[in-house]
């Protein structure tokens, strides 16, 4: 009973059999046929290669959302050289309402504002790298997956009596509210309704607020990454002159392969002028940066194709190319017919064609019929 019924289930599987099974006898092979097969099979291990390739690499993926952490703190990343000295200038942190944030972590080194040729080479490439970056989205992405941390050359040291400049580099965190970050003449000094500049010893005809930005981010400071004032040189001729950046920060959330962190994101509005108050050009000269803080998030994943779908994908070229190249085959070979048969049939015809009567046989039988 149960070799039966296993035969009985073998012949209904048999009869389930969709796939036809022509006999070799009843296939023929021809020198065309074999071209069209090579080049399929070319085709296919090409495309089939070029699609490994693909399933290998990995895409960014964007998605955005409301950002609802209020309570982690904002750091702000900076390292600003001014053409003023250390001792008569001085960077601060204000949020919303004029809160002066602790700016201690801040560090305040004599430097030449002059670049060295070597770090004045890593300056314009780097300038270079920005205007790409503007031109060609993508290449963002790849910093993010790539996550290749470079330095630029150290400078070397120098003698004290040619420092002229002074280099800020630090952070500070400061809540994720709108605020701006000034370097001003003078040092800050606080009091109950915020804090002052105190400047009365510094002539203002030695001001020189020109300055380059060498790093400027907000968030974690990610390995590779491209601010958008990285790299920035203001130079001015003038002592009043003011200096002012409009920033919109945007909170991102990386995810990838190497690297997890909370960034942001920042565009930047430009705009400086001279303070003339004769004119009505009022203001106070120096540098200052105002921040807001956008309410959405972007967060950003480096995604990989599923297995399943390569497998989808690779199915679909072999079977795709081996369907297509049969009908071309097919569509070509008819059209072969065509001509060849058209070909065949003209010479045919003319050699059925009954030859014509010669004259003297005519004049023969119409004699004997007389």
């Amino acid at each position: 009973m149960r070799r039966l019924s296993k035969r009985k289930a073998l012949t209904l599987v048999k009869e389930l059999d969709a796939f036809p099974k022509v006999p070799e006898s009843y296939v023929e092979s021809s020198a065309s046929g074999g071209t069209v097969s090579l080049l399929a099979f070319t085709l296919i291990a090409v495309l089939a290669l070029l699609e490994f390739f693909v399933y290998r690499d990995t895409w960014m993926n964007y998605e955005y959302e409301v950002d609802k952490d209020f309570n982690r703190n904002l750091r702000i990343n900076m390292d600003i050289t001014v053409a003023m000295k250390c001792q008569d200038i001085s960077a601060d942190a204000l949020e919303l309402r004029d809160t002066l944030v602790d700016h201690d972590s801040l560090t305040y080194e004599p430097v030449n504002f002059d670049l060295t040729p070597q770090q004045e080479e890593w300056r314009i490439k780097l300038l270079h790298f920005r205007h790409r970056l503007r031109l060609e989205h993508a290449l963002q992405d790849v910093l993010f997956k790539a996550a290749i941390e470079e330095r630029p050359p150290a400078p070397p040291k120098n003698e004290d009596d040619l420092l002229g400049a002074c280099r800020i580099h630090g952070h500070v965190y400061v809540r994720k509210v709108a605020g701006n970050v000034h370097i001003l003449a003078g040092k800050s000094v606080k009091h109950p309704r915020g804090h002052a500049h105190v400047s009365h010893f510094i002539n203002e005809e030695l001001f020189n607020f020109s300055h380059r930005i060498d790093h400027l981010s907000f968030g974690e400071v990610i390995p590779g990454m491209v601010s958008p004032l990285d790299g920035t040189e203001k130079v001015t001729a003038v002592s009043s002159h003011m200096f002012q950046y409009f920033v919109t920060i945007v909170p991102t959330r990386l995810n990838t392969h190497r690297i997890s962190a909370n960034m942001h994101q920042f565009s930047i509005t430009e705009q400086d002028r001279v303070i003339n108050h004769i004119i009505g050009s009022h203001g106070i000269p120096g540098i200052f940066m105002r921040y807001d803080i956008s309410s959405l998030m972007v967060k950003v994943t480096e995604t990989h194709m599923p297995f399943w779908k390569f497998l989808v994908r690779l199915c679909g070229i072999i079977g795709g190319i081996f369907s297509t190249t049969g009908i071309l085959h097919g569509v070509l070979g008819f059209l072969a017919d065509i001509v060849c048969c058209r070909f065949q049939i003209g010479p045919n015809r003319r050699l059925k064609e009954p030859p014509e009567i010669q004259q003297p046989l005519y004049e023969t039988l119409t004699s004997l019929e007389n």
